[in-house]
């Protein structure tokens, strides 16, 4: 819900600072914090039992939101409150988004885990982009982004119970061990998975200033309202639960060449998004964006996994997932300036060109490819 109220409420509330700006900062500002903190955890041997991340930003998140929320129905909330507390209230977020995978795989057997990986996407793009935006985008036209905040702060209580009740018993203080190496440690000596995170670094990267300018782009050019933002985003979503479900279909594709080849399909759909010249055009394409996104980052992760030891998976999924992240804030807020700079239109094209030159550069790249770890069916 937050991809479609969040930018509208900044744009509501920005007062003196330039809409670009306030949008991709208000977008940026959730990540900030939560990479801080996940950094320190990654590049050491500290371990945090997942079901304790998980919980502790449940409680978090849902009090930051919905005290956001009603602070902006009371007209009370100035866009600087609203980045810091977007700041602190989701410091936990890296940690949290690492412990589910982490829960979810600890759960089934090793042939599973490409299914799971898979399972994990689908529920994760119809949340992120059918259900949540649509849902945002309608309180947001029928009420107001204040009343969508509310909601999506209400809505990590079942995730709480849901967490509370699932996920095994684990030791509730943090563990560390002399046998555990550090993530970083694990990365630089498996030359594939560095590789392969500089990759989904920089697609990550190069993807922020679509989002930070496609608000921008339908209230502007498009001339589209709340409402046109939110089905935009459904029918991403909707091509993403597609593009999820497929995911376990492309278990015997070649996943190297499979990765490269999503980058450079996904700049093709960038620019015929950029091309776009109604909300239904912007739309349709989206949807085919969604179709080929969805598969990228079940496969990355699948193909990570290959190559490391259970040991070795806390701190390797989390300093991989708090990287890729760490690409958001940076993308978003390097976005405003080149948003107001250039545009919205210009904005999308540039990133849909320089991302077709990261496919180029990394299928060669990517290509050392060390002995998979054989792991126990049972």
């Amino acid at each position: 819900m937050l991809i479609t109220a969040i930018p509208l409420l900044a744009l509501k509330i920005h007062g003196s600072l330039p809409p670009a700006f306030a949008v991709s900062l208000a977008a940026a500002a959730p990540y900030v914090s939560s990479t801080c903190l996940a950094i320190p955890f990654s590049l050491g041997r500290l371990r945090i039992p997942p079901k304790v991340s998980l919980v502790s930003d449940c409680v978090v998140r849902c009090a930051t939101l919905t005290a956001l929320g009603l602070a902006a129905v009371g007209g009370v909330l100035a866009i600087g409150v609203l980045l810091g507390a977007l700041v602190l209230g989701s410091c936990l977020r890296s940690m949290a988004n690492a412990g589910t995978r982490l829960a979810a795989l600890s759960l089934v057997p090793a042939h599973g885990r490409y299914a799971v990986n898979g399972l994990l996407a689908t529920v994760k793009q119809f949340a992120l982009y059918v259900a949540g935006p649509s849902l945002g985008g309608l309180v947001a036209a029928l009420v107001s982004p204040e009343w969508a905040l509310v909601i999506d702060g209400a809505t990590f209580i079942p995730l709480l119970v849901a967490a509370l009740l699932a996920i095994p018993r684990a030791p509730s203080a943090p563990t560390r061990s002399a046998a555990t190496e550090s993530g970083l440690k694990v990365i630089r000596r498996l030359p594939v998975a560095w590789k392969l995170l500089v990759v989904v670094f920089l697609f990550n990267l190069f993807y922020m200033p679509v989002e930070a300018a496609l608000p921008l782009f339908v209230n502007g050019p498009l001339e589209g309202s709340s409402r046109a933002l939110g089905v935009i985003w459904t029918l991403f979503g909707a091509g993403a639960i597609l593009g999820a479900l497929a995911t376990n279909y492309l278990r015997s594709v070649p996943q190297r060449p499979l990765l490269m080849g999503i980058v450079a399909a996904w700049s093709f759909a960038m620019f015929g998004l950029a091309s776009s010249r109604s909300v239904v055009t912007a739309a349709v394409v989206f949807f085919v964006a969604g179709l080929i996104y969805a598969p990228f980052t079940p496969v990355a992760y699948s193909y990570l996994n290959l190559f490391l030891s259970a040991k070795d998976e806390q701190p390797v999924t989390l300093l991989w997932s708090t990287v890729s992240a760490l690409a958001a804030p940076l993308g978003l807020v390097a976005a405003g300036p080149l948003i107001y700079a250039i545009g919205g239109r210009e904005s999308i094209f540039l990133s849909a060109l320089v991302t077709l030159v990261l496919a180029a550069i990394a299928l060669p790249f990517v290509r050392s490819q060390p002995t998979p770890v054989t792991r126990p069916s049972d």
